[in-house]
């Protein structure tokens, strides 16, 4: 069975996160949307037909008592003739947005055969992403002022009107101060750095780069999405610790630094990547219908068919 054939079970796993995480925005509790979101996901995975695993995620089996890195999810996970499916997942990806009403919270997951995903840590990874026009011009092996020059000259653009999404971190106070020297404009972002990357996909988009070091499962979901766009998408695993570094070359072995491409962090074009809008952006948020069911709009890349839609799906109240 090819995995965009689960892909209405998929957008229902989405958009139950997004819902159960939509009655804590603007409440201040990050966590509790969080929780409530990861619950309404793993419920609606165990309904769904297929023998899947969480190739990157949450976190470890002690971290995180849900969605943990390898867990295997469906009702046919004990079935050896299943078909084996990979997920990496965010199942609500800008907590703190939905805890302050902020834009661009969604619950993501990037769907394809197991294997096909990046398999790795929940660590962070240096991410640089961008349109099209941007293959082959840029990349994390250049320096950050080789790949301004280099995305100026594929855009056709002065440097001065190229506009790079970076996290508010503090660890990209170096990064930032680069790209202003250079003269590019930088737009920071609280959290959200998949969203930047689709919005860096789109040629008539604002944003032209996104820039620095975020989460590494939305790094797996991003270039599965930017994939199914043929956009540019690249992706270093960056450990913090003794322990996490022990665990990323557990996992990948001798490619803790390696520089993985779009099509090594999602493999198969069998895939599929879904985003629920929780706060509205990118992807409105959850809406009433008119006989109060409430209505969860996702956005949704066939990667197989390089496609790009738009589903709504309703719940009743």
């Amino acid at each position: 069975m090819p995995v965009r054939d689960l892909t209405y079970d998929f957008i229902r796993a989405t958009s139950s996160a997004a819902l159960a995480a939509y009655e804590w925005v603007g409440k201040g509790d990050g966590k509790a949307a969080d929780g409530a979101a990861v619950e309404s996901m793993r419920s609606v995975f165990d309904s769904i037909p297929f023998n899947g695993r969480v190739a990157i995620g949450e976190g470890e089996r002690d971290d995180a008592p849900m969605l943990w890195i390898g867990e295997t999810l469906g009702s046919l996970r004990d079935d050896p003739h299943a078909e084996k499916i990979d997920i990496a997942v965010d199942p609500l990806e800008c907590t703190n947005h939905v805890a302050y009403d902020k834009p661009n919270a969604m619950a993501v997951l990037a769907a394809a055969p197991r294997g096909a995903l990046l398999h790795a840590p929940d660590c962070y990874m240096d991410k640089l992403a961008g349109c099209t026009a941007l293959i082959g011009e840029i990349s994390l092996e250049g320096t950050v002022e080789y790949n301004l020059e280099a995305a100026g000259d594929a855009l056709n653009k002065p440097i001065s009107d190229l506009n790079v999404v970076v996290m508010d971190r503090p660890r990209h106070e170096d990064l930032i101060s680069k790209i202003q020297t250079m003269g590019a404009k930088v737009s920071l972002i609280g959290d959200g750095d998949i969203t930047a990357a689709l919005d860096s996909a789109d040629s008539n988009s604002s944003t032209d780069l996104l820039m620095g070091i975020g989460a590494a499962p939305e790094g797996v979901i991003t270039a599965t999405a930017l994939r199914g766009l043929n956009a540019f998408f690249e992706g270093r695993l960056v450990t913090t610790n003794a322990d996490h570094k022990k665990r990323a070359i557990q996992m990948v072995g001798d490619k803790i630094e390696h520089i993985w491409k779009r099509d090594e962090l999602c493999s198969s074009k069998d895939s599929v990547y879904i985003g629920s809008g929780v706060c509205g952006g990118r992807v409105p948020g959850p809406t009433m219908d008119s006989d109060g069911s409430m209505v969860v709009t996702s956005e949704v890349i066939d990667v197989s068919t390089s496609t790009r839609r738009i589903e709504k799906m309703t719940f009743s109240t």
